[in-house]
């Protein structure tokens, strides 16, 4: 593809599609999986992972899933059944146990589940989306729950969701499973600082060997960072935005100008970052010079105002401030005296007396 070419890249950095292989270790995501890690392994049964779109839930499921497919059994839902015996249905098919009744299938499931760790491997549920399954859904997941022992939880649960999650699981009626969530996490935004990074990681990851130019400046992942208030999917849409835009005026860097027009194309996702616009670096400017221009008049407006104007010597009117010529013999003093039309007030008793031959 020229596109791919032109930036010597092998594959598309900033796809909207989680990609494991261009996974970006930010702290708080690694702080989180190994969470997760530490919870399977202790059999603490239902951990729930909440977020707001666009801030790597499905990210941490596939990344989770990678990290721990080699050593234990797992099933991983991403379109659940808000039907309780679809639901069921859709678990126990997930692990290779088919049945009739949902409660032939919980027995079978038990039994599944035994067999599992009888071989040293936990048995993990990880449902995305989890929100989707309703109240009725997450009763399904209560019975789930129920498959222990007297020692631990033979099945671990894990829920990714957004936040109307939470609003499910605090209902009245959901108490029972509210208690038997042992952990809660959430996934954040990126923090600022960490944007820049983000981007040349991923675009590190997809470039071919041997090649290191920076692809994106200094101006344009700051703006990427401050237009997408750190979440990643954002991130991705600007900077894969801005690289067509760049490919398209054949150039091999991105500038603050591409990202700009990424952003106006992508309005009421992308925060709009008017401060970094050229147009109006131009219009702050002339403010400034305007302000200033403006100062400097009422500098010198307030300093003219304390000498005579020469028309004022002429017909013997005062220029304002009438106050400060209150002393007529000072004004009379002006008069008498040869001086010329800028002297200031303050100077009439130090000024040389220069009578009239």
């Amino acid at each position: 593809m020229p596109y791919l070419t032109h930036f010597a890249l092998k594959e598309y950095p900033f796809t909207l599609t989680p990609n494991t292989n261009c996974y970006f270790p930010s702290i708080e995501h690694n702080k989180l999986i190994k969470a997760l890690e530490f919870g399977i392994n202790r059999n603490g049964g239902i951990f729930k992972v909440i977020g707001d779109i666009g801030t790597g839930k499905t990210m941490m499921c596939r990344l989770l899933l990678r990290k721990i497919a080699a050593k234990e059994s797992i099933a991983y839902l991403t379109a659940p059944q808000s039907d309780k015996e679809q639901l069921i249905s859709t678990v126990c098919q997930e692990f290779g146990v088919p049945l009739n009744s949902s409660t032939e299938k919980l027995q079978a499931l038990n039994t599944h589940i035994l067999e599992e760790h009888s071989k040293g491997r936990n048995v993990v549920l990880i449902i995305d989306e989890a929100q989707a399954m309703g109240a009725e859904g997450l009763e399904a997941i209560r019975l789930l729950s129920n498959l222990e022992t007297e020692q631990k939880k033979l099945l671990q649960i894990i829920l990714f969701g957004q936040r109307e999650l939470d609003d499910l699981i605090n209902q009245s009626n959901m108490k029972q499973l509210k208690q038997r969530i042992v952990f809660s996490f959430e996934t954040g935004r990126l923090a600022y600082k960490e944007v820049a990074d983000y981007i040349h990681y991923r675009v590190k990851c997809c470039r071919h060997k041997g090649i290191s130019y920076p692809v994106f400046d200094d101006k344009a992942t700051n703006l990427i960072a401050r237009s997408s208030l750190g979440i990643p999917r954002v991130i991705n849409i600007l900077a894969d935005k801005a690289l067509l835009i760049a490919f398209s005026e054949e150039k091999t860097t991105v500038q603050a100008e591409h990202v700009e027009e990424a952003i106006d194309d992508t309005s009421g996702i992308a925060k709009s970052v008017i401060f970094y616009r050229k147009k109006t670096i131009r219009t702050f400017k002339m403010l400034s010079v305007l302000l200033i221009a403006l100062s400097f008049g009422v500098m010198l407006k307030n300093k003219s105002a304390t000498y005579w104007k020469e028309e004022s010597l002429v017909s013997n009117e005062i220029v304002k401030p009438v106050a400060l010529l209150k002393k007529t013999k000072k004004l009379q003093k002006f008069q008498e005296l040869e001086i010329p039309a800028y002297a200031a007030i303050d100077d009439i008793e130090t000024l040389p007396v220069l009578r009239k031959k």
